[in-house]
């Protein structure tokens, strides 16, 4: 009887990559010391903008792509000794559509099982259990390319899933995607980690989708973890209120900054374009204040908005900036 795998199902370790521009010259660092452990039977999310490192990561730990530097570990298997063993361990859904447009679903889904070794009768076994699964099965036998954008991106993920991974990447998997079938596509990925104890890795730059599903995330900055926790965790680290203040230009943001900087009640002041971030004890009650002051100073705020925290304020906490702001 085998032994049941301990220890997390991902762990990276200071993972740096570069990749040359060839039009300047030089290299651009898609990772800089990018590390973070996920457990078994969770979805672990990567959080940043287009650009972050977060396409490059999935790239390295699914053995598509090597690290200058650091180490990765998925499913107990080290990527770069046993990249072969990790494959066989894991299920990749890309960015990029993965099955045959002029194929059907079913027929999508059994060349896929056939890839994996499977004989013809378990590849047909499967593809019909999957097709259930996700809600495909009327359209089991119809081409793919007569099929919504939804039903596509939800048989992208039962090809993943064909040869029962014990951990699937999930590579912005619901970008384009209506808010319906986004919906739909974020059940099925809940089920998998709950009902199925797969681990998941979750890529995406949606903070709702983030905030949803990921047990546990990392927010991804220029190649880095800028921080790390589960959402709750992180957005309760930040006290009180946020207080945002639109003012009609950049440079009035930067002198409201420094009037507000005197107003005991506020703190973590910073300014982005022509906002006003701030964070208050209680928002209502600061709001009068702020406005009283910049009225003082001869500066005009165009809106206000108070809110509880969100991880658009832990991001710009941590990040310098809205996450908004680099989508």
């Amino acid at each position: 009887m085998s032994t049941p795998p301990t220890g997390p199902a991902l762990r990276a370790t200071d993972l740096r990559k570069s990749y040359p521009d060839r039009k300047a010259g030089t290299a651009v660092q898609a990772l800089d010391g990018l590390s973070f452990e996920a457990e078994r039977g969770t979805v672990f999310g990567l959080l940043g903008p287009n650009g972050a490192g977060k396409s490059t990561t999935v790239k390295i730990l699914s053995t598509l792509a090597r690290a200058d530097e650091g180490s990765a570990v998925v499913a107990g298997v080290d990527v770069a000794a046993d990249p072969t063993g990790v494959r066989r361990r894991i299920g990749l859904v890309s960015q990029q559509p993965s099955s045959d447009p002029m194929a059907t679903g079913r027929e999508n889904l059994v060349l896929a099982g056939r890839i994996q070794a499977m004989s013809k009768a378990e590849a047909m076994d499967r593809a019909g259990w999957l097709l259930g699964r996700f809600g495909l099965g009327d359209a089991a036998d119809r081409l793919v390319r007569t099929w919504s954008g939804g039903m596509s991106r939800k048989l992208d993920v039962a090809i993943g899933l064909v040869h029962r991974p014990e951990v699937l990447f999930l590579d912005e998997p619901t970008t384009g995607l209506d808010p319906e079938a986004r919906a739909e596509l974020w059940a099925e990925i809940g089920r998998l980690a709950g009902d199925d104890a797969m681990t998941v890795l979750l890529t995406t730059h949606y903070l709702d989708e983030a905030d949803r599903l990921a047990h546990r995330l990392a927010i991804v900055d220029h190649g880095r973890v800028a921080v790390e926790g589960a959402p709750e965790e992180l957005k309760s680290r930040l006290r009180g209120d946020a207080v945002n203040v639109e003012l009609a230009s950049a440079e009035d943001a930067r002198l409201a900054a420094k009037v507000l900087a005197d107003e005991p009640v506020l703190w973590d002041i910073a300014t982005e374009g022509t906002t006003v971030h701030a964070r208050a004890a209680t928002g209502a009650r600061a709001v009068p204040q702020v406005f009283a002051a910049l009225d003082a100073a001869g500066l005009t705020v165009t809106s206000a908005t108070v809110a509880r925290p969100s991880l658009d304020d832990v991001y710009l906490q941590y990040a310098g900036r809205t996450f908004e702001a680099v989508a």
